[in-house]
């Protein structure tokens, strides 16, 4: 286990310990969270994971809502379809979650989505780490998202590659509903930019096995390539290509963590990269929900530095607790129907919208580049 993950996991449990004052006027509210802590996505989960604990522990600071405490309970689903469905119901009936927060996958949370379960169980899920559009469209009663969708980040990418003349684009996906979702957006948006698809090449899901997709999209020759990767398979895909004597201009969409390829490949081979984001800059001073999170990160004395993954789980926190408090009860319909009133919301420079017709959330896309030194630069 890498020495950053430590860090994260060190910093989550000193939040569940010691971040809750003592709140004795009512019983807690409890939020559920299944997520990967373990696994390929364990920086995902737990990343995600520290960032709402973060805003919880702002929360109690101040009294709670309604007198009682935010209590985050979390499942560890590893990244897999049937933990996801397993650990989730046994939350669901062991601990009696107001609402749910921060799940993790396309194909985890599509596979709870397809099993009626957050309906039968009549409770909201406030942020889900996908952009994919069967989670989106048709409308899903008790599912809201916080970020753009894959077909908003991948139409940013083609859009700066048209802009700098590139016209004949490969697409690296994984082979799941998370990668086809973004190949099919790619398709489209490539179409209608009037740009060549030259190639594509997968990888499973869960493995880092790239190789033949890096033969398949070389041997083509693009002039870019649209990666649909999570950062464990972006940095072995880059690293392969690079290898191969490619001088791709390289963009993935906002799965892939753009320093933590620098981590694995070194800065040298993953300079270039260009990465979008679906939260603003979490080290920007003038992003009001940025500098509250570099506050919160403080005052529960962690020594993680934000990143865009804990910006995204505090976002995803705010939202919730944003509905909670509207609802005005502590009751599952009450914060359904608050979550589809909630109209727009302004969480601190992103801008959220909610109505029965839409629960997209958010549209907000960026773009960063690896630079020589493995940071981020917009």
């Amino acid at each position: 286990m890498n020495s950053a993950l430590r860090g994260l996991r060190r910093a989550i449990a000193w939040v569940a310990l010691a971040a809750t004052p003592a709140l004795v006027n009512a019983a807690d509210i409890v939020i559920g969270q299944v997520a990967p802590l373990s696994g390929v996505l364990a920086p995902t989960g737990t990343g995600v994971n520290l960032g709402i604990q973060a805003y919880f522990a702002r929360v109690n600071a101040n009294g709670g809502i309604r007198g009682s405490a935010l209590r985050l309970v979390t499942r560890d689903d590893a990244y897999k379809v049937a933990e996801t469905l397993k650990q989730t119901r046994e939350l669901l009936a062991a601990e009696k979650p107001l609402a749910l927060v921060g799940l993790v996958g396309t194909g985890n949370v599509t596979a709870l989505h397809q099993e009626g379960i957050l309906e039968k169980e009549g409770i909201a899920l406030v942020g889900v780490r996908s952009g994919a559009m069967a989670l989106r469209q048709p409308v899903p009663t008790h599912i809201f998202h916080t970020r753009a969708s894959y077909a908003a980040e991948v139409a940013r990418i083609i859009t700066q590659m048209k802009s700098m003349g590139l016209s004949r684009v490969a697409v690296f996906y994984q082979n799941d509903p998370f990668g086809k979702d973004g190949l099919s957006a790619a398709e489209t948006a490539l179409k209608a930019a009037q740009i060549e698809l030259a190639a594509t090449g997968s990888y499973e899901k869960g493995t880092t096995e790239v190789s033949e997709a890096v033969k398949t999209i070389h041997a083509a020759d693009p002039n870019g390539v649209i990666l649909i990767s999570n950062t464990a398979a972006t940095a072995a895909f880059v690293k392969e290509i690079k290898a191969a004597g490619s001088f791709s201009l390289l963009m993935a969409v906002s799965v892939t963590a753009g320093p933590g390829v620098a981590k694995r490949i070194g800065n040298e081979t993953a300079r270039g990269l260009g990465v979008v984001q679906v939260v603003p800059s979490p080290e920007s001073g003038a992003v009001p929900i940025s500098r509250e999170l570099m506050e919160d990160l403080k005052r529960i004395k962690s020594d993680q530095a934000p990143n865009h993954t804990i910006l995204e789980g505090y976002l995803m926190a705010k939202v919730l607790v944003e509905g909670i408090r509207r609802a005005g009860e502590n009751s599952r319909s009450a914060v359904l129907a608050a979550l589809n009133n909630l109209g727009r919301f302004d969480a601190g420079g992103v801008t959220i919208r909610y109505s029965p017709s839409s629960h997209d959330g958010s549209d907000y896309t960026d773009v960063s580049i690896l630079d020589r030194n493995g940071n981020l630069l917009r």
